[in-house]
């Protein structure tokens, strides 16, 4: 999954002396997380309007019917997708309520500022990630 360029946001900048996950930290997280998922919501909005649009278009031409169905296809796929996410952001949110945000949930130890700034959706440390990508490459 692509990452997401958070545009005019500037990096949480954490000071030595502050304790991790604290309010501002929370603050913070949670306004990234709310901004992404209404950019979401507004662009699975725009989608549906555009499939709706398009829907009534009947071309003769099967090359024409085919490439737009073909474009249905990958509007589909990627909304999937960002509904996946819609939904992962949805967790992180309910997290943050609960106190567990930024933490590992399979270890327990601080994921890190820099790490959810990159993917504020993490529920891993990067060593608990990669063992688990690794883990999935052995299957194969």
């Amino acid at each position: 999954m692509p990452q997401h360029e958070f545009k005019n946001k500037k990096p949480y900048e954490a000071s030595p002396e502050e304790e991790y996950m604290h309010e501002k930290q929370v603050a913070h997280f949670r306004e990234l997380l709310l901004t992404w998922k209404k950019e979401l919501i507004e662009e699975m909005n725009r989608t549906v309007d555009h499939l709706k649009d398009e829907a009534g278009n009947n071309y003769a031409d099967p090359n024409d019917r085919a490439t737009q169905e073909e474009e249905f296809s990958l509007e589909l796929r990627t909304r999937d997708r960002e509904r996946k996410l819609t939904k992962k952001i949805d967790e992180s949110l309910n997290n943050l309520d609960s106190g567990d945000y930024g933490f590992c949930e399979s270890c327990d130890v601080e994921i890190g500022i820099r790490r959810l700034e990159a993917r504020p959706t993490a529920s891993l440390c990067i060593e608990c990630k990669e063992l688990e990508e690794i883990r999935e490459r052995s299957k194969y």
